[in-house]
């Protein structure tokens, strides 16, 4: 696996590095994978059977970033399972992982494959990024031999943990993260001892890395970007979609504008699991995004992106998420609440009666905002602004707060907060605001067919959310999404304190 023309390699990676250097742009690459799956078994398979199935995912993922570094891309991110699927007990996946070093060994597994234990995925991604000249981003496992010295080591003797992977364009590993944030059935997996930072430094800005569930909380991802300052977050995750306020593009791309950073989402592709959508997004929205709930194929996006987006001059400004809000007094007759079920979340909703309104409803210590014109009011939609202050999720709570404007199921109140992808209502004009008890507040717009919509709506410095004309398209949510992370539980599965 030996490139056959070293010189030549050097050439090209040299005048990759000048290209990078002469510019403060540069090209980023994300792939879409539709996984080949293992058959699920609760028993292990041969070391030899599991590289089987790996090297026909990476096969695939081998075609997709020589295709990125055709197109001129630097960098390129593969999804989190990408590699070997999900369908794993904790004994099952074993074959699977690899001994991933520390990257301070300074090791580049393309030349030198026996440096270590065997690491044959690990040396074909490395071939990967070398052959290609180009920096690649892959999500594998690692393990970790443990004793009984070390009173958290589990019973079979060995830390096995979902791990992000980034080789040079010499194939050098440059950077190893162990996600830290298990999403709840990652049993296979074990939690890090602390939460891990990784940065790490290129031609082109200063990045940072973590996988899917890790987005929602402080550590790392707030760490990454508010304390360490990197530019681009890399981003492998497998993420099943959750409408109203969850589905892959419409977060993701909300989470860029509100952390002030590229985001390179790179998501599992697999329809029965509702996982789709992946994108290139920016402080200012998506560069570039594919989201496909129908067909079973792999997708590759490219675009150019602000290498340092906090020098840029179309850098959005600092907002302070409650002022505007706070500013406003309760609009009395017009606020008739109920509750209603988002997932298992009880918002405060009230409906939209007329075709243009003036709304103010509560829930705990927020209160949310909205002044709309509908283009149309229809007598078969119902549209309902709502607010939510307290704490998600069932075995690892962590608290939310959220202004939202959505579209219900369907004329019955009982459905409003229940997925919904359709809708035939326009708008002319909205601006959505709360009284936000955090800076943490991610803007979300979404249409129609699960669309989001690029450059039609703005944040403005006092945390209104407004659109900028006629909504384009029929409109399912306008959402203000915070995070209260001091308000978090204690995760109750941690070994760490």
């Amino acid at each position: 696996m030996l490139p056959s023309q070293p010189f030549l390699h050097s050439a090209v990676f040299a005048v990759t590095v000048l290209q990078a250097l002469a510019s403060d742009t540069f090209t980023a690459a994300v792939y879409e994978h539709a996984v080949i799956l293992p058959d699920a078994t609760d028993q292990p398979i041969s070391h030899d059977d599991a590289l089987a199935l790996m090297n026909k995912n990476m096969d695939v993922l081998e075609g997709a970033i020589k295709e990125a570094a055709q197109q001129g891309a630097h960098i390129i991110v593969t999804p989190e399972d990408g590699i070997y699927g999900w369908r794993f007990t904790r004994e099952a996946i074993y074959p699977y992982l690899e001994d991933i070093p520390d990257p301070a060994v300074n090791w580049i597994p393309c030349t030198d494959p026996t440096r270590f234990a065997r690491a044959p995925v690990q040396e074909r991604l490395s071939c990967m990024a070398r052959n290609n000249s180009i920096y690649v981003v892959a999500n594998i496992g690692d393990k970790k031999l443990c004793n009984s010295s070390d009173p958290s080591c589990p019973s079979d003797g060995r830390y096995q943990y979902n791990t992000d992977v980034v080789f040079d364009p010499e194939g050098k590993l440059v950077a190893r993260y162990h996600k830290y944030n298990l999403f709840r059935r990652e049993t296979q997996f074990d939690y890090p001892k602390e939460p891990e930072a990784v940065t790490f430094e290129t031609p082109f800005g200063k990045f940072g890395i973590f996988t899917c569930f890790d987005i929602l909380f402080r550590e790392p991802a707030v760490v990454l970007v508010s304390e360490l300052r990197v530019d681009t977050v890399l981003f492998p995750t497998a993420w099943m979609n959750v409408l109203p306020f969850l589905t892959a593009v419409e977060f993701h791309s909300a989470w860029a504008v509100g952390m002030g950073v590229n985001l390179l989402s790179a998501n599992t592709h697999n329809t029965s699991f509702a996982m789709t959508g992946g994108g290139l997004f920016t402080p200012e929205g998506p560069a570039a995004y594919h989201y496909d709930s129908v067909t079973e194929e792999g997708h590759l996006l490219t675009a150019n992106l602000s290498a340092c987006p906090r020098l840029s001059p179309t850098y959005p400004p600092a907002v302070n998420w409650s002022s505007y809000a706070t500013s406003i007094k309760n609009f009395l007759g017009e606020n008739d609440t109920f509750s209603g079920a988002v997932q298992r979340d009880i918002f405060t909703f009230s409906e939209l009666k007329h075709k243009a309104g003036n709304f103010t409803v509560c829930q705990g210590e927020l209160c949310c905002h909205l002044v709309y014109q509908m283009s149309n009011k229809r007598k078969d939609e119902v549209y309902v602004i709502g607010a939510f202050d307290g704490l998600h999720g069932s075995l690892i709570k962590y608290h939310w707060q959220i202004c939202t404007l959505l579209k219900c199921k369907s004329t019955d109140l009982n459905t409003c907060g229940q997925p919904v992808e359709m809708a035939q209502t326009k708008f002319e004009m909205f601006s959505l605001s709360g009284t936000f008890g955090t800076n943490y507040v991610f803007p979300e717009v979404l249409y129609s067919g699960v669309q989001l919509a690029p450059g039609e709506f703005e944040v403005l410095c006092d945390g209104r959310l407004e659109s900028k004309h006629d909504t384009s398209k029929p409109l399912l949510t306008v959402t203000l999404f915070g995070r209260l992370y001091k308000k978090d539980l204690p995760h109750p599965l941690r070994t760490s304190t």
